[in-house]
């Protein structure tokens, strides 16, 4: 018999990472280019760095720059390794390849890439040399293996129409693991890039790596009890020190390895912790644990907070609502897509303002969408710092997608390790299975010739899904797919509104009038939006002079979905008088914008505990476009963000119709009883206003009532409502206002709005006045930041006044804000 090998004890020398992140030399086979990349980046930013390409965004450049992913690259660096940095076992990891590659290292390959969202950890020991090297990645056209996979398939799975808009000729993206919109959709550009956007280094280990940290949380009474699950990978049995520090608590120490994945799992208690609440519900206190394996350590920011999903039986058919730390808080955000088309341009910075700007209007809920991508650690530290809980997606988006066993393995592998990546966030506060795929089976002419087929196919990948989430994350819930009536529910979602999430759609796609929104009833809306143009500063970053027409080639390519700018034009009629020009044509677009979400929110926000959820289309933009966002390409506040800051108050109080009367509502969102004072008045366009009712309101926690009925027929005929509400001290907690007809019946006055600057530099004040009523009264100026609010009504005898925030760092001074600013309002418009 065979004598057993002795364990092999760790090497002594300290765990190391060669950084490999820097300047590759970018090459084609298909193409006499040589120019440089920086890695992590992309192609697209190195080509346009060597002015091998014009700008993507501008005008219809988009077409001109096609070629760049129909050619094949190359990418090559050379780096020095010294014998120290070899003296070990070795981990080449590639993080985000994107997307269908060869890696070779010193001219063997090393492996064959294909899936973007994957962690590639690669075994280098032996292969890695003192002295010179050469990394070298290959990059296919992936939408060529695309179509190839496509063909090769025993039955047709149809892409996406969103491929085929501004005559796009589409991809096969479905058999492809990268980012569904790296192709186009209805608000994106179609650039399909390539590139490495993630980590870069060769690890050297003294006996084993790190693979994963995950905290599952256990709340009591008594404390916290956290249960820590480790997995390292050894490259033999053997011993290893492996220690945790939890807020100064130390577990962990010797423990024998097998070779191949190890998982260890410690326990710490946490007495008296300090809870993590979502934004606007409490502090966010944020705990360090340290992982430290033979020298190698990590850090991660652990959140305390119990969080639940109830989706129980009640009167109506089910609920669906979060629960945090016991209680049943309505969530409020919307969808985020990529922070940009170009990934090298996805930087920290960016993605922090983006994500301080959904902070800024009272958002506590992002959804990462199905059809993009896992985003970088930061973006999920950040929204455990932010507040801002995410219902994150898979990335599976409005197509079916094979279920043969290799596509799955390749998938199970994806879930697997995003799970293990992120399920310690505090932020992370459900798993969805993908965006509209169950729903997009009525889309195409082959999914409806065979729906058992597609359904079948569609269960192969769902349901494995979910068995992955019970296995990797149990304590959290897991969502087949987003809109969803539950668990192997495969019926429309779409229209029913008394369980599970809602996508509605009928207003803007439909082009139904706004009072629509309170023809449904949903439990949480998960996606619905309305468009407008991008800001008029923003459209002269894409455009000449001559574009700057609705129905221009350049304005109508900057617009993706189709028919969508004659759809922003004909509703704008339905409720405005028709804009004097352009410019005015682009602010009042924003106007209506944000009319037709507020109008959706104030009512299902009212409707609570039945709607317990809104998370508008969309917040950001991944380039310069008419869209559904509330921020501008660049993160600049279009009129809707503003808008959500009011109609996402903690404590607020809406109106809308009710056969007769108006019904006033207020709503509280908070863990207090809320007592404000209603003081609603009738002003007329001309100028004079009464009150019409006055009292005290009492909203007991996270509730909503019936605060007052005016009958509409004590409305004149030039009238509209204005409503304040304050606290018990008298402090104004916010105002809002209803107009019983649409704005172009009203005659308003030409109103004289006049500006003045108060305080000094490191706070500037703006103070506004008018003579008579103003409408959607704005204020924008040519530095980067936001005011306290906009698009505000303004009542003759009363001043407003407004702070202003800079973003990016910008530095402020009154004279700099008062040389570019710009009041305009409604009736100015025409």
């Amino acid at each position: 018999m065979a004598k057993a090998a002795a364990p092999v004890q760790a090497k002594t020398s300290p765990y190391s990472e060669l950084n490999l992140a820097g300047e590759f030399a970018l090459t084609s086979p298909a193409k006499k280019i040589k120019a440089s990349i920086s890695l992590p980046g992309d192609v697209h930013t190195a080509l346009l760095a060597a002015g091998e390409i014009p700008d993507p965004y501008f005008g219809l450049n988009e077409q001109d720059v096609m070629w760049v992913n129909h050619t094949p690259w190359t990418v090559e660096r050379k780096f020095k390794a010294s014998a120290a940095d070899i003296d070990g076992y070795l981990t080449l990891t590639l993080e985000n390849v994107d997307c269908i590659a060869t890696v070779l290292l010193n001219g063997e390959v090393l492996a064959h890439t294909q899936n973007q969202f994957i962690r590639y950890d690669l075994d280098v020991t032996g292969k890695t040399k003192v002295g010179d090297n050469t990394l070298r990645i290959e990059f296919d056209v992936t939408r060529v293996v695309a179509k190839a996979r496509a063909e090769a398939h025993p039955f047709p799975i149809p892409f996406t129409y969103n491929y085929l808009t501004n005559g796009l000729e589409g991809v096969h993206m479905n058999f492809v693991r990268k980012a569904a919109c790296h192709a186009g959709w209805d608000w994106g550009i179609c650039l399909m890039p390539t590139g490495v956007y993630g980590r870069m280094a060769i690890r050297r280990s003294a006996l084993a790596r790190q693979e994963s940290v995950q905290v599952d949380q256990k709340h009591s009474k008594s404390g916290v009890e956290l249960t820590i699950k480790t997995r390292i990978f050894a490259f033999a049995a053997g011993e290893v020190t492996l220690t945790h520090d939890f807020d100064g608590k130390g577990v962990g120490g010797k423990l024998a390895v097998s070779k191949g994945e190890n998982l260890f799992t410690h326990k710490v208690k946490v007495v008296d912790p300090k809870l993590w609440w979502p934004n606007g519900q409490g502090a966010q206190p944020l705990y360090t644990l340290t992982t430290t394996l033979d020298g190698e350590t990590t850090s991660r920011k652990i959140g305390l907070r119990k969080l639940e999903w109830i989706v129980e039986k009640d009167k109506i058919d089910h609920s669906f609502k979060c629960r945090i730390n016991g209680r049943d808080i309505t969530m409020m955000g919307a969808n985020w897509i990529p922070a940009d088309a170009i990934p090298s341009r996805q930087t920290p910075a960016a993605i922090r303002d983006l994500l301080e700007s959904a902070k800024a209007v009272n958002m506590n809920m992002i959804r990462v969408w199905g059809g993009g991508q896992y985003e970088p650690d930061f973006f999920y530290e950040l929204c455990d710092e932010l507040g801002i809980l995410i219902w994150h997606d898979f990335m599976f988006s409005c197509m079916s997608y094979p279920s043969n066993r290799e596509f799955l393995e390749d998938v199970r592998v994806e879930i697997t390790q995003q799970i293990r990546r992120l399920s310690h966030h505090a932020c992370i506060a459900l798993w969805c299975g993908d965006n509209e795929v169950i729903g997009s089976l009525s889309w195409y002419p082959e999914t409806r010739a065979n729906p058992e087929r597609y359904v079948a196919n569609y269960d192969r990948l769902n349901s494995m899904l979910g068995y992955l989430v019970d296995d990797e994350d149990p304590a959290r819930r897991f969502w087949p797919s987003s809109p969803s009536l539950g668990y192997m529910d495969f019926s429309d979602g779409w229209h029913s509104d008394t369980r599970g999430d809602l996508h509605f759609w009928d207003v803007w796609h439909s082009a139904k009038d706004f009072s629509a929104y309170r023809n449904v009833n949903p439990r949480f809306a998960s996606e619905f939006g309305f468009q407008s143009f991008t800001s008029m500063n923003v459209i002269e970053s894409f455009s000449k002079p001559e574009d700057r027409n609705p129905s221009s080639p350049v304005m109508e390519g900057h617009q993706r979905n189709n028919g969508g700018n004659a759809r922003i034009l004909e509703t704008m009629t339905r409720y405005f008088r028709f804009p004097r020009d352009f410019d005015q044509m682009v602010f009042l677009s924003q106007i209506q914008q944000g009319l037709a979400i507020k109008t959706a929110i104030e009512y299902w926000r009212s409707t609570k505990p039945r709607c317990m959820g809104t998370l508008f289309w969309q917040i950001n933009d991944t380039y310069p476009v008419a869209s559904w966002a509330s921020l501008d390409y660049g993160g600049q506040w279009k009129l809707l963000h503003y808008m959500a800051k009011r109609f996402f108050l903690p404590i607020n109080v809406v109106a809308y119709p009710e056969a007769d009367t108006v019904l006033f509502k207020a709503i509280n969102d908070t863990g207090s009883k809320a007592e404000i004072n209603l003081e609603v008045r009738a002003v007329d366009v001309g100028g004079e206003d009464r009150v019409v009712h006055s009292g005290k309101i009492s909203v007991s926690p996270d509730g909503a009532v019936v605060a007052f009925k005016l009958p509409a027929k004590k409305l004149g005929a030039g009238e509209f409502l204005f409503f304040s509400w304050r606290d018990a001290d008298g402090r104004l907690l916010g105002e809002n206002d209803f107009f019983p007809k649409a704005y172009k019946a009203y005659d308003p006055a030409m109103a004289k709005v006049t500006a003045r600057w108060t305080g000094d530099d490191k706070a500037p004040v703006l103070v506004l006045s008018t003579d008579k009523p103003a409408f959607f009264v704005t204020a924008t100026v040519d530095v980067p930041g936001y005011f306290s609010d906009n698009a505000i009504t303004l009542l003759p005898g009363r001043e407003t006044t407004l702070t202003f925030t800079p973003r990016l760092g910008a530095k402020v001074t009154q004279k700099a804000l008062a040389k570019g600013l710009k009041v305009r309002h409604l009736r100015e418009t025409y």
